[in-house]
């Protein structure tokens, strides 16, 4: 059974998150801002930041 999915809820879930590599934890922000290392993990002060996957693996 394959669930289906609204705009509303993707955009939540996905836009603009990213997953720090190091600690895992969630983090909001501009794609620009990533990429330029400007924004950190505010548990382990980490700038490498990876996209959310929108697919279970």
């Amino acid at each position: 059974m394959v669930r289906q999915r609204f705009p509303e809820a993707e955009a939540r879930l996905f836009n603009r998150v990213f997953i720090c590599m190091k600690c895992g934890s969630r983090i909001r922000a501009d794609a620009i801002k990533v990429k330029a290392k400007k924004i950190k993990c505010r548990h382990c002060k980490s700038s490498q930041l990876r996209a959310i996957h929108k697919e279970q693996k």
